[in-house]
């Protein structure tokens, strides 16, 4: 995966910002909208790996579909790690918004300008 990719949802307004800051910034980047084209197992366990995250720090623990899982009372191990990940690509709205992949490999989640800007850096 090379180059600057965002996962976004369009009604989220942080996702909204991120997107006018790598305008104004004249990045070159792809948007997913991870919503309809939702990230397999494979792509969730990459993007963490980039991001130097557990599943669990990427997920909308306040989501509907979160409380309907239980999500608070799992574990948070490596032994539990695929069970969010199979859960974070069945409910994708679990996910963390907006995440940005950087050009170098590596990822943020880009909740602020200064993680926006990092990304936009690297």
């Amino acid at each position: 995966m090379r180059g600057m990719e965002i996962w976004i949802n369009p009604a989220c307004s942080k996702c909204r910002s991120a997107i006018g800051l790598l305008d104004a910034e004249g990045a070159d980047y792809t948007v997913r909208r991870y919503l309809e084209d939702v990230p397999s197992e494979a792509e969730i366990r990459a993007v963490l790996d980039r991001l130097g995250l557990e599943p669990w720090d990427i997920t909308r623990t306040q989501e509907a579909d979160a409380k309907e899982l239980g999500l608070k009372e799992w574990a948070r191990d490596e032994t539990s790690r695929d069970r969010w990940v199979k859960a974070l690509a069945e409910h994708p709205k679990l996910i963390q918004r907006p995440i940005i992949t950087a050009d170098d490999g590596t990822a943020v989640v880009g909740r602020s300008e200064e993680a926006v800007r990092d990304a936009l850096s690297r």
